[in-house]
């Protein structure tokens, strides 16, 4: 049985981004697309509607490159869990307001049962600092948080 992955955004932009002059951000996008070329057989992936929100804003030609990336990938339901899920992080301080739909991002994620969530968000998402508040929040709505990392991380084997 294939490991179900949801991508956050910032996964999608690093692919389709053009070639960076920082070393760090050139770095994390050819990372991003040797994992993406390794997906195929290993895992299933998914999206959801804030992903593709996000991802249409900007450049229209970019927009578009990046919505063609994802148009085969799966698109996970928004349900109210999320919401409820979203909010408690928020209220907990876990994930500033300002950031909410970064606390949607890892609530949908949770609620689906995914068992990654994939993003190059370190700030509010993949951030060990809160990890093991966010998996707290997540477990007392009944939820197992994915593991939060990036494609750097996710690249090897699975057992």
């Amino acid at each position: 049985m294939l490991k179900k992955v949801y991508i956050e955004t910032s996964i999608v932009s690093y692919l389709t981004a053009y070639p960076s002059r920082d070393l760090v951000i050139a770095a994390h996008q050819q990372i991003s697309r040797d994992w993406w070329q390794s997906v195929p057989g290993r895992f299933e992936l998914y999206v959801s509607q804030f992903v593709l929100d996000e991802i249409s804003k900007g450049d229209p030609g970019v927009a578009r490159k990046r919505l063609d990336l994802v148009k085969a990938v799966p698109l996970l339901e928004i349900r109210e869990e999320v919401w409820r899920l979203a909010a408690d992080m928020v209220a907990s301080r876990i994930i500033p307001r300002k950031a909410g739909t970064d606390a949607a991002h890892i609530a949908l994620a949770a609620v689906h049962g995914m068992d990654f969530l994939v993003t190059w968000n370190c700030r509010h998402i993949a951030n060990a600092v809160i990890a093991r508040a966010i998996e707290r929040v997540c477990g007392a709505q009944g939820f197992q948080c994915p593991v939060i990392c990036t494609p750097e991380e996710l690249v090897g084997g699975i057992p």
